[in-house]
């Protein structure tokens, strides 16, 4: 499935976002489709290295279920999820799936709506009896999902950088969060633009949770927050934003703006003379690609924290790139820290049913919290059992020249804080903002 015209249905899918609300539908009913991942000649690679030969699996499949946007606002990030998430089953297929069986794949389109991330996950718990379900992009997808998932004591991986603090006895979360990115980004941003910031966030639950955790990283390392304004997610116009951050005379902007709407924020900014006067650093700039969609005169220079980038100089990350390209094409714009995050979300729970020897939840959360490191292209990574969050290695980087990144420190083994122990407690199901509160 060659993708030799993706760089030019990026730019599409951003521009054609501007006319779309995150909570409107995209008309007909989401889509489903169930999928047994190809043959072992499938797959040339892995995170670790390349695929040894194994036993085809057999015997009836196991049902794994995903819930991404594939249409709507947010699939500039949905679309390449699914891939990642499609390259992921055939993978662990090519490897001899769980308990030598194959995994069959039964995925929907949410169509960047809420409503529809309850309905699926819903259906895939009650009518497709997933052994596992994964997916959700934005926090509030994810809460959406998480009250059926608690209710249905299934088993749930939410594969996306995210504002922090889920303490779930059923829930496993593999993106960066707060204490590991904005803990670097902030301080460096201090360091090397000043203590003043503005920050821009998106106007729902991981916009304003995410702007508490910049304040207090700020305050902690001798900076300030001089404004901040949340936007909706519709909102493409950012005149009137650019004029109260020239007012508040900020040494940096910090951008937690998300979806294709906001991308305009980015070109505007530059468009206004800004870009050389007013630097940004930002938690969530490159997961939608959008230094692929913009020119080099717009998104240059762009700072951001995440585990993974593809430029990262690692036989595990060089055997990733390839197997991806292998699958997609060599012109695939990019691989982003989320499609990262879902690799090693697939991938953890088939090491730990492995050694659970069974699909069954409560038996696989077990292994999970026995302790389980894997080697993800981000580098190795560890589940620590307590939080159900992973220690990462995170990057600061930059935009360049070439619609990519170029690495500027690495903080290596950066754990998640414990704000409860779930190996000790079998039935939280909260969410701890700033402060443990």
């Amino acid at each position: 499935m060659l993708r030799k015209s993706l760089n030019t249905r990026l730019a599409l899918l951003f521009i054609g976002a501007v006319a779309i609300m995150i909570a409107a539908g995209c008309g007909g009913s989401g889509s489903t489709t169930t999928t047994t991942a190809a043959s072992p000649a499938a797959s040339t690679g892995s995170s670790a290295a390349p695929a040894t030969t194994t036993a085809t699996p057999s015997g009836e499949p196991i049902k794994v279920g995903s819930i991404l946007d594939e249409t709507g606002a947010i699939n500039v990030y949905g679309k390449t999820m699914i891939d990642a998430t499609n390259l992921a089953i055939e993978d662990i297929n090519a490897k001899g799936g769980v308990l030598g069986r194959p995994l069959q794949l039964v995925s929907y389109d949410a169509q960047s709506t809420n409503d529809k991330y309850t309905q699926y996950t819903n259906q895939l718990i009650l009518q497709d009896k997933v052994a596992v379900l994964m997916g959700g992009i934005t926090s509030a997808s994810r809460e959406a999902m998480r009250p059926v998932i608690d209710r249905s004591h299934a088993l749930y991986f939410y594969n996306e950088q995210y504002e922090g603090g889920v303490a779930d006895k059923l829930v496993f979360l593999t993106g960066v969060v707060p204490e590991q990115q904005l803990s670097t980004l902030i301080p460096w941003a201090i360091k090397n633009d000043g203590p003043k910031m503005y920050v821009i966030a998106a106007d729902y639950n991981y916009g304003h949770i995410s702007a508490d955790w910049v304040k207090q990283y700020a305050d902690k390392n001798g900076g300030t927050v001089v404004g901040q304004e949340f936007i909706p997610l519709e909102v493409s116009d950012f005149g009137a934003t650019l004029s109260k951050i020239q007012e508040a005379k900020p040494d940096v902007i910090v951008s937690l703006l998300v979806g294709g709407n906001h991308i305009a924020f980015y070109r505007q900014w530059a468009a206004a003379g800004l870009k050389d006067k007013l630097p940004v650093v930002s938690a969530t700039f490159g997961l939608g690609n959008e230094q692929v969609v913009l020119s080099p005169s717009e998104a240059q220079g762009i700072v951001v924290a995440y585990p993974y980038f593809q430029e990262l100089d690692t036989p595990a990350n060089k055997d990733f790139v390839a197997l991806w390209h292998a699958k997609f094409g060599a012109d695939y714009p990019y691989i982003t820290d989320s499609d990262n995050a879902v690799w090693t979300g697939w991938h953890l729970w088939a090491a730990a049913a492995n050694k659970a020897g069974s699909v069954d939840v409560d038996k696989v959360i077990a292994a999970l919290e026995s302790g389980i490191d894997f080697d993800s292209p981000e580098g190795k990574v560890s589940l620590d059992p307590k939080t159900h969050h992973l220690v990462h290695n995170v990057r600061i980087a930059k935009v360049n020249a070439t619609k990519g990144f170029d690495i500027l420190e690495t903080f290596d083994n950066v754990a998640p804080n414990v704000y409860i122990d779930l190996t000790q407690n079998s039935t939280a199901h909260t969410q701890y903002t700033p402060g443990g509160k």
